[in-house]
């Protein structure tokens, strides 16, 4: 079981000054999940390196049992220091590939060409593809046919506009995931905010926010062990 797990190069939240990133609980999450299922786990990023960690997301309201245990892994903070770059990659060489959120792919990632190129090949390939909270923006120019978007008819969620309201950055962002989702003609769902909401529609699986990130990554896992 190989996964590649791609978070976001991009730091910086419009030009607001003020910093964004991935999110760390939904990375931290579905990495235990995968790596506690036995999964040979790969991180990449556009950049490659150290991606950046949403400062917000490192609060003390908003830690859990996966961050606090991440922060005592020095094998997984070496993993996370050294993300290949995306360019280096080859979907090929996995099973799965996987998008932590955070605000930072809405700008690099949901524009990335070699990401874009990933998904498909995903895609094509009958892998499972996984993103939750802000990270299913990376579909929004994934496009298996020609006008024929990856979500187009298929059952999805992301971050509510009612979230992005919540967290006061509906202007600031380029784009809103559920809006972008239902423009690609997406099956959209959406469970309360801030409430676990897993949608799983054959092997495309994703996850409204924070809270469905370590349920995203478990059906990721079920998913690829039911083959």
């Amino acid at each position: 079981m190989k996964i590649l797990m791609v978070l976001t190069s991009h730091d910086q939240m419009g030009d607001t000054g003020h910093k964004t990133g991935f999110w760390l609980e939904e990375f931290t999450a579905p990495f235990y999940v995968f790596k506690d299922a036995g999964a040979d786990i790969t991180l990449a990023s556009p950049q490659g390196g150290q991606p950046p960690v949403d400062p917000n997301s490192e609060a003390e309201e908003a830690l859990t049992e996966t961050t606090r245990r991440f922060s005592q892994d020095s094998h997984a903070k070496e993993m996370l220091a050294s993300t290949k770059k995306l360019a280096d990659v080859d979907m090929s060489d996995f099973d799965a590939i996987f998008y932590p959120g955070g605000h930072g792919p809405l700008w690099d990632l949901a524009n990335d060409d070699k990401s874009v190129d990933l998904i498909k090949s995903a895609w094509e390939q009958d892998k499972v593809i996984g993103a939750v909270c802000h990270a299913p923006a990376v579909f929004r120019n994934v496009f298996i046919k020609p006008g024929q978007n990856i979500v187009g008819g298929r059952e999805v969620t992301g971050f509510t506009n009612t979230e992005e309201e919540g967290v006061q950055l509906t202007g600031i962002v380029p784009f809103l995931v559920e809006d972008m989702l239902k423009e690609n003609n997406g099956r959209y769902s959406r469970g309360e905010d801030w409430a676990a909401h897993i949608v799983v529609d054959g092997k495309l699986i994703t996850g409204q926010n924070p809270a469905s990130s370590e349920g995203a990554a478990k059906a990721v896992v079920q998913t690829l062990q039911e083959g």
